[in-house]
């Protein structure tokens, strides 16, 4: 079950916190904007889930109370993953990753890769707010998509 938000913040609390696509959609799917962004996300989980994915954590706006997110961000362990199956599109970050965000409506990373100057991989980064505390995302479990 996804944990309420914290009341000061409007974010998840600290940590990884399982859910199902029916729990992302029924909790994140609340007006037209988010159900929109579902349509990309769940295209996106679709693609990974075939290339053997088992695991796309979601982070961002989209898993905070805000009404209208601009877009959705995340990683995936890529760990069994094979890559010939997987859409390229996942793998283009050029241009502040245009084509991702076009098909997709959205931004995903690897979550074993480096996402700043302090070293940290996706998977850590996105449990970090910008003002440097710590939040909580979402492991979509893809294996029950």
């Amino acid at each position: 079950m996804i944990p309420a938000f914290d009341p000061t913040t409007g974010m998840l609390p600290p940590g990884v916190h399982p859910a199902t696509w029916s729990e992302v959609v029924q909790r994140f799917g609340g007006n037209s904007r988010r159900r929109e962004l579902l349509v990309g996300l769940r295209a996106a989980a679709e693609n990974l889930r075939q290339a053997g994915c088992r695991c796309l954590y979601l982070d961002g706006s989209f898993v905070t109370e805000q009404d209208l997110p601009g877009d959705f961000d995340g990683c995936w362990d890529p760990a069994e993953v094979d890559f010939q199956l997987l859409d390229p599109v996942l793998l283009d970050f050029r241009a502040g990753r245009f084509a991702q965000k076009t098909k997709y409506q959205g931004e995903l990373f690897l979550s074993s890769d480096i996402a700043d100057r302090n070293g940290y991989l996706y998977l850590e980064f996105f449990q970090l707010a910008k003002d440097g505390s710590v939040k909580g995302i979402i492991a979509l479990d893809l294996t029950r998509l």
